[in-house]
């Protein structure tokens, strides 16, 4: 039973995701700032840091897929991202230390990658056309504040639950 528990954690931050995007946009000052949950990256990331990469790419794969099925119309676009930015995350950590500041910074940052890369995909295809200060001001930033929000405060418990899954197992942190 343990060995299915990230994957379910997975499951429900994929469901959990469109429920927290519910409340967005937020109207300040007859301005709409758009903040988009990025749970479920975030958690292959750290999955990426602390527990295996390969596996992290594989889920990544798996879940972008089904994001791009559900959510989106356009298929191979988050099956694409997710995997390369959960092997960006496992690629780095070997070249920084493996701690809980370092992984939250280090998601921070794909997460923002993330959403340039999205941006700059429907910039292309002229499927949404902003200007990219309007983009940052509206989008980007709130985005990862809200993020960084919800890092702070599960963070901790990602790495912990990851960790507790390697001591079932008996194998030792990548």
């Amino acid at each position: 039973m343990i060995r299915f528990f990230i994957p379910l954690i997975a499951v429900v931050l994929f469901y959990l995701e469109p429920v927290f995007g519910s409340f967005s946009p937020i109207e300040i000052n007859d301005t709409l700032y758009f903040m988009v949950p990025r749970f479920m990256i975030m958690y292959l990331i750290f999955v990426s840091i602390y527990y295996n990469r390969k596996k992290a790419i594989i889920y990544g794969l798996v879940f972008g897929l089904l994001y791009d099925i559900y959510y989106i119309d356009i298929i191979g676009l988050y099956s694409v991202i997710y995997p390369l930015i959960c092997l960006a995350a496992g690629s780095a950590v070997k070249y920084v230390h493996q701690n809980l500041v370092v992984a939250t910074a280090l998601s921070l940052i794909l997460v923002a990658l993330l959403e340039l890369l999205l941006y700059v995909f429907f910039s292309i295809i002229s499927l949404k056309s902003i200007e990219f200060s309007i983009f940052l001001t509206t989008r980007l930033v709130p985005t990862m504040v809200a993020n960084s929000i919800f890092l702070i405060m599960l963070g901790w418990a990602f790495r912990n639950l990851i960790r507790t899954r390697l001591l079932h197992t008996g194998k030792q942190p990548i």
